[in-house]
């Protein structure tokens, strides 16, 4: 019987290093059009969105995290548990989307709108949802569970 060894060379802790140090470059979308689209479980952390229109589509589960969606349109989009915190969404257009289960922690809403939208069981901690436009009953909803701080 004959015993052959294998040498197998595992990645050196520099090379390791360096790929960890690469750094990803945030998707850049903006002023593209993206309607009705399965967009589930997209990692869109950080991404350029300005603009853009996600009309209808699916982004359910989606990192969204830190994102620019400036004057975006997601009317109608499937947002439901949503990392979007941080995100800012000023201008954003969001009639009749699913918000349901989302992370809004930090969101920046001027003048979004959010009538018709689904989103009592979102997470709305230190996000400024009163300076966006919506439907009295999430209105009520939201000061209950996350009131507008004494301090603004």
């Amino acid at each position: 019987m004959k015993v052959e060894h294998i040498l197998i060379q595992e990645p050196s802790d520099l090379t390791m290093s360096e790929e960890q140090d690469e750094e990803i470059e945030p998707i850049d979308w903006s002023f593209q059009s993206k309607i009705d689209q399965d967009l589930r479980e997209t990692n869109l952390q950080g991404a350029n969105l300005r603009r853009v229109i996600l009309d209808g589509s699916n982004l359910q589960g989606s990192n969204l995290a830190g994102a620019d969606l400036r004057n975006a349109s997601l009317v109608g989009t499937d947002l439901m548990k949503c990392a979007l915190d941080g995100a800012d969404l000023r201008g954003a257009r969001m009639t009749k989307a699913k918000l349901n289960l989302s992370n809004f922690q930090d969101a920046r809403l001027d003048g979004a709108d959010l009538r018709g939208v689904r989103g009592r069981y979102a997470i709305w901690r230190r996000a400024n949802w009163w300076d966006a436009k919506m439907n009295d009953d999430l209105k009520e909803a939201l000061k209950k569970k996350w009131p507008k701080p004494d301090s603004l």
